[in-house]
């Protein structure tokens, strides 16, 4: 196969494809005797990358792989096709979300401690349905509580390939600072087009207009997606709350002891 046919291939593929695309699943679209190589595929990639530069939409790598997405900066054009009310989180789910995202592998306990209030039930069914937290283990402490972690679908969402990629907490503003300073119409970069509609919800005081298109992939995955800028702000809110740093060691005194090894990357789904 010449390398025209192949870049051909792959970049339609991509641009077909609901979900990010890994090495394995592009290389399982050819015949064993014409399958690329891991080495092939990513010379593809990067030129692909680098032929979508400056142009309306990008290839961009995530957790889960890559995809055709929506440039950040053309929301808020692309975002008119689109007519939503604006979605609602309140302040307690996009505090637990940092806490989770921040301090992983992190027990609900845990997270009452620093919040200082109650975690409710159904901030905890909120993330799980939308896959951004799991469990991923028990805290072997009477009780055994479960121990929770973001998911692959949580970097993907947040068009973070890793969670290295998390902005450090010293870096976050408060969370009234960046909705006087931020247009939130365009939250969500790097999220799936299509049917966003269909899923929004309402729970708490906080308004979080919901973009499809910014930043968005170009396959018919649906759209609801909160903002990463919802997360920054939400993690600045915990910030000013507690010390992280101590937070942070209290965690991981934690997990010593229940045996946690640090090399742990939770963001499989």
């Amino acid at each position: 196969m010449n390398p025209e046919q192949l870049r051909n291939i792959i970049e339609a593929a991509l641009f077909a494809a609901a979900d990010p695309l890994n090495a394995d699943r592009l290389q399982a679209l050819f015949d064993e005797e014409q399958q690329p190589s891991r080495d092939t595929l990513h010379q593809v990639l990067l030129q692909l990358q680098q032929d979508y530069a400056g142009r309306g939409i990008e290839l961009k790598e995530v957790a889960s792989g890559f995809r055709f997405q929506a440039r950040q900066e053309v929301s808020p054009w692309v975002s008119r096709m689109w007519e939503e009310k604006p979605q609602r989180y309140s302040r307690a789910t996009l505090e637990t979300l940092a806490l989770i995202a921040y301090r992983q592998p992190i027990t609900r306990a845990e997270i009452e401690d620093i919040r200082g209030v109650t975690v409710s039930s159904n901030i905890v069914k909120t993330l799980q349905e939308r896959d951004w937290i799991r469990v991923v283990g028990h805290r072997d402490v009477p009780g055994r509580p479960a121990m929770f972690a973001t998911t692959r679908h949580f970097l993907d969402y947040f068009n973070l390939k890793s969670l290295d990629e998390l902005p450090p907490l010293a870096e976050l503003m408060d969370i009234d600072k960046i909705n006087e300073e931020l247009d939130l119409r365009d939250p969500s970069a790097g999220q799936p087009m299509g049917d966003a509609a269909g899923d929004r919800e309402a729970v708490g005081d906080m308004d979080v207009s919901h973009d499809p298109s910014a930043g968005q992939p170009m396959g018919d995955a649906a759209g609801d997606r909160a903002a990463t800028e919802e997360m920054d702000a939400s993690a600045e809110s915990v910030a000013e709350e507690v010390d992280t740093e101590a937070a942070a060691a209290a965690t991981a005194d934690d997990a010593g002891a229940a045996g946690y090894d640090p090399a742990f990357e939770p963001t499989e789904s």
